[in-house]
Formats: structure tokens, sequence, C-alpha cells
């Protein structure tokens, strides 16, 4: 696949030639008076990302799924309860991750393509009479379908239980692309990686933390050692790391927040909508259909998309490639081969996402779908020109 061609996978994404500058460092004293002055202002301003004054931010050299087990290990006990609702492949791997801690999971089966059951959270925290349950565990969006759940209502279903649980949320493909309020939602740890909003390399777990979580801390008897939360956030004190840190993505993270302040981050979210906007146009014109359930829960980071009856999703992603030179998300889970994936997060634009759209359709078109070549490009070319105007 030639370099010029950006990915439409919903992570790893593109990664801006400012970040990959910014990240060609040579080998540096991580111990020296330089990188704490970098690392202590990284740690402040990914506090706005997440949309948090009263939290803490931990990084860890990991992905997202470190910070899962992180956020578990730090607050939890061996039997412990939580409380989560599997409806796509993350949410079902995180309830992966639980079980091999021994924890003891309740599990709230929902179809794919719906999101977070806040009704159905309510009623299990109310039924739980002697506060079992000690944390309740959600995917912000989830990437296998394209979905994106309602934190406040989660956050509200639990008020109306009266029940005390943890909130720990996953919002690896939503931060820094679509709104976070951890406060607001009074989220206990957010758990995020640098390689999707952020447009970094893999290799960053950054976590929100509340201090309800930290004060969880002085009880957890779950094992950790990497991933302790109290010796980092005693390394952190003062600038550093308590093990070698992954500098150059400190230091690609540092110039990250950098560009999203300069756009804004209610801009980012804007131009994030107006993208996934557009490929939904084009879905409509191409008379296929997400595979989310409803309008409302359409993720503005990746759109899910079925294939027609007798087709094959996976022929569709591998010719794209082989093609084209161009990659798109793979069917996950009970989407294998039914359905493939548009990225449209991070750093994108109108015109990049239309030589996307150009570039899926012109496959569909090799293989004999029932798509008119043109018209989704056309259908999002509508939508960008006629919303141009107000994002220049």
């Amino acid at each position: 696949m030639s370099d010029q061609n950006p990915v439409f996978i919903p992570g790893p994404t593109n990664i801006p030639d400012r970040l990959r500058n910014a990240m060609h460092l040579q080998t540096r004293d991580h111990r020296a008076p330089d990188f704490v002055e970098t690392f202590a202002p990284v740690l402040h301003d990914c506090k706005r990302v997440f949309g948090t004054d009263n939290g803490k931010v931990i990084i860890f050299p990991s992905t997202g799924t470190g910070g899962w087990e992180a956020a578990i290990c730090n607050t939890l006990s061996p039997g412990d309860k939580v409380l989560i609702a599997r409806y796509g492949m993350f949410s079902h791997r995180w309830i992966d991750l639980c079980e091999r801690h021994k924890l003891d999971v309740q599990i709230i089966e929902c179809a794919w393509g719906n999101g977070a059951p806040a009704e159905k959270f309510a009623d299990a925290l109310r039924a739980d009479q002697y506060n079992e349950i000690k944390a309740v565990l959600v995917t912000h969006n989830e990437t296998a379908t394209g979905v994106r759940s309602d934190i406040g209502a989660i956050r509200n279903a639990m008020d109306s239980a009266n029940h005390s649980a943890l909130l720990f949320v996953d919002c690896v493909s939503s931060l820094a692309s679509m709104p976070f309020e951890m406060d607001k939602w009074e989220v206990d740890i957010a758990v995020s990686g640098s390689q999707k909003g952020f447009m970094l390399t893999t290799g960053l777990a950054i976590l929100g933390v509340s201090q309800k979580a930290i004060t969880a801390m002085e009880t957890a008897q779950l094992p950790r050692t990497f991933f302790d939360f109290q010796d980092m956030l005693a390394a952190n004190e003062n600038g550093g790391f308590p093990y070698t840190p992954p500098l150059q993505l400190i230091f690609g993270l540092k110039e990250s927040l950098a560009m999203l302040f300069e756009e804004g981050l209610d801009n980012v979210y804007a131009r994030h909508h107006r993208l996934a906007e557009g490929v939904r146009q084009a879905v409509n014109a191409w008379g296929l259909r997400l595979c989310a359930n409803s309008p409302e829960l359409n993720s503005d980071t990746v759109s899910a998309i079925y294939v027609p009856e007798g087709f094959d999703s996976n022929q569709l992603t591998e010719h794209a490639f082989n093609t084209y030179g161009v990659s798109f998300g793979i069917g996950l889970g009970e989407m294998n081969g039914k359905a493939f994936r548009i990225g449209h997060l991070g750093s994108l634009t109108d015109v990049m996402v239309l030589s996307g759209l150009a570039s899926i359709e012109m496959a569909m078109a090799d293989l004999d779908y029932p798509v008119t070549l043109g018209s989704g490009v056309r259908a999002a070319q509508e939508y960008y020109r006629t919303t141009a105007r107000k994002f220049r």
C-alpha cells in the first residue's frame, strides 16, 4: 500500500507529519529537568480533553487493553462483582478480561447495533440491595458496530438507583474526537489510547482517574506492578515515571495536544461529526444500512456498514487493499463477513474522506455490488460542499 493513501480503519489513524516529526527524537535522559518540564504539562493538558478539573491523568506505556487492566487491578479485589453490557467486540473483550481476573461479572446481553442499556443498568443496580456491584463498565464508542452510547444516561441510571458503584468508561475510539465530560458524568476511570483521536502511534494507555477511584485503591486486592496507580502517581508528582517512559510518544502527545487546542476542541468535534455525516449520506445513497440500530446511536468516528445478502465483507476489504491500496476496517465478531467499517477520525478532511468513499465504491463495483458507481461520492460531495463555508 502506498504511504500516500490514507487509511480508513478506526485506528490506528493517520499520523500527521507534524506529529511524526515531533516523535523523531534522539534518545534523551528521562530523568533530566527538560523531560520533567515536558511531561508535567502533558498530564495537565490531557485533563482538558477528558473534561475533568478534579481527576488525575495517568499514562502507561501500553494500549487501551492495558488501560482496561489498570482500571480493574487498581480498584477491585478477587470475587468483586461488576456490571457490564455486551453489545460489541470491545465490550466482549472487557468482559473476558474481567473474567480472567476472577471477578464476578454480571452481563447484560444486548443485540449488536444497540448501545449501553441505561434502563437495564438501573434495574440491575436497584436489585443490588447490598451494593455488591462494585463497578459499572461501559464502552462509550463500540468500534465494531459504530455505536456511541449515552454515558450521561448511564450516570442518571446509577443515580436513580442510588448506587455507589464506580463507573468505568472505555473511550478509546471517542476521546479527542467526540465530546467527553468526565466530571459532568462522574466517570471514575476513563480509558483511552494514543492511536486514535490523538493521531499517534500505538503505545500509550491514557487514563482519567477520579478521586473516588484513587480512594478505592486503598482496599483493592488484585495484584498489580507495572500498572500500579500509586507508583505512577508518586513518580508523576515529581514530573517523572517509576520506570523508563516511552519518551518519543510523550513528546508526540505534547504536540498532539497543541494541534487539538489550536483547532479548538469544539471544532475538532464538529469536524468529526461533519465527516461522519458525509459518510452516512454515502451509505444511504448506496442503499446499504449501518449496523447502528437508530440514528442517535451513530458514531462520529467509525461507521460499520452491512453488505448486501450474499456478499462477503472480508472479500470487499481485501479487494480494496489489493487493488487500490486502501485499508478499510473488517467486520469483527458477529459482524465478521457481514459488514465493513469506515474509520473517519483523527487527521482527516472531507477531501480525504471522499477519496476513501470513491475507493470503496470502485471495489464494490468490481465485485458486482448493487451499487451505482459515483452515487455515494456524489451524496457526500453535496453534503460537504453545502456545509463547507462554516468549517473554513
